[in-house]
């Protein structure tokens, strides 16, 4: 029989908004140190996010040097002072390499490697009548029990294009991918034809990525190819927009508001400088305003039908289409929604101002704020202050 160990707080997840909230609670009560046990399969804070970064070849971050996990809004740029040109324009956003070395000394200097525990949880039991703890199921059979937990694995489904399912040719597996199951550096690209939908800062990095690997790229967007600095508008940091979000009560409007700030995917004016200046060198092909109907692999290339009945070939289609979040798409959630069933819009469920499951001391962390009064483009440290606001 496996033993149970108990902790106060159980963090499921090393990524971003685990280590931000933990550094928080830690800044604020030192003594808590011993109270918190933070669980990842992988062993290591950010092991899935600096694996992303890698894979899609991404040079910098898109937000500015404050959006960071650590406490101290300015540890960051004190942090870079020896290393100004990893501060790019026009807002210093932090080079990738800096982001993760001053992650890695944040971690070490709060020792929150001791924290880890390096085994997923696959089952979450919630607080009863009788039992007044979460139960938690590791995968090599060991049980913990938590008085509260914070659920930061930020699990989505990926969106792929409603076409896909009806693609009636065999394909092989590697010739059609979501953006975030490719890895440019294991790829000889040397002149494949690349096929990248989306409109997004992913669909840019993995057209640079494929054309500095000599592919021939096609970039598609159903619409003109959007360029903001940042996700939303700045407004959505402060007051200007967040007043009326607050106002409003209606959840399905309130959800509307949030699409309509984020308005899709979009390019930062580098990127998309860099992207045009490849398009004058034949280098890269942009399609704005192309709809595909539907796709069909045959003689070892796809064939793509565009809605105004333009073909085009490529050798990979590759899906730069996003992700979304749904109760669903988290299993960690069966059990705590039949115990204490939660309202919904459009899959995502409605949370209190401290991001608390309603019913229990359950906290998630992600794509589940949508629906709270939160800064739309800065969640790195709004997630967290909400939810230490609660614990603390």
């Amino acid at each position: 029989m496996s033993t149970q160990q108990r902790c106060d707080l159980a963090v499921i997840g090393a990524g971003i908004q685990g280590l931000t909230l933990v550094l928080h609670l830690l800044k604020k009560r030192p003594q808590w140190y011993k109270r918190i046990a933070v669980f990842e399969p992988k062993g290591r804070w950010l092991a899935q996010w600096s694996a992303q970064f890698a894979a899609q070849e991404i040079p910098h971050l898109r937000s500015p040097a404050v959006h960071h996990p650590h406490p101290d809004p300015f540890a960051l740029r004190r942090f870079a002072e020896g290393r100004p040109d990893e501060l790019f324009p026009p807002y210093d956003l932090p080079g990738t390499k800096l982001f993760e070395d001053f992650c890695q000394w944040a971690i070490a200097d709060f020792a929150l490697d001791q924290l880890l525990i390096p085994e997923a949880v696959i089952d979450l039991k919630p607080p009863t009548p009788r039992q007044k703890q979460f139960q938690l199921t590791l995968g090599n059979g060991q049980q913990w029990q938590a008085r509260r937990v914070v659920l930061a694995t930020n699990r989505t489904e990926r969106q792929i294009p409603p076409w896909v399912p009806h693609i009636s040719t065999n394909y092989p597996a590697d010739r059609l991918c979501h953006s975030e199951a490719v890895d440019l550096r294991s790829l000889s690209l040397k002149g494949e034809k690349v096929v990248i939908i989306g409109g997004g800062l992913s669909s840019g990095h993995l057209a640079l990525g494929a054309m500095n690997r000599q592919a021939e790229v096609t970039l598609i967007a159903r619409r003109s190819f959007q360029e903001k600095l940042f996700d939303a508008d700045a407004g959505w940091l402060g007051p200007k927009y967040l007043k009326g979000f607050y106002a409003e009560t209606d959840w399905q409007k309130r959800h509307q508001m949030i699409l309509q700030a984020r308005n899709g995917g979009s390019l930062t004016p580098a990127m998309m400088h860099q992207l045009r200046r490849a398009e004058r060198q034949g280098k890269i092909t942009l399609k704005p305003y192309c709809q595909i109907q539907a796709a069909h692999w045959q003689d070892n290339h796809w064939q793509l039908r565009c809605e105004n009945g333009e073909m085009i070939k490529g050798d990979r289609l590759w899906f730069a289409t996003g992700t979304r979040f749904t109760i669903a798409a988290e299993p960690l959630l069966k059990k705590v929604s039949e115990q204490y069933p939660q309202a919904t819009v459009q899959g995502l469920p409605i949370l209190d101002q401290y991001l608390r499951w309603q019913g229990c001391d359950l906290f998630l962390m992600g794509a589940p704020y949508k629906l709270v009064p939160l800064p739309v483009i800065s969640p790195v440290r709004a997630w967290p202050q909400a939810i230490a606001l609660c614990l603390l």
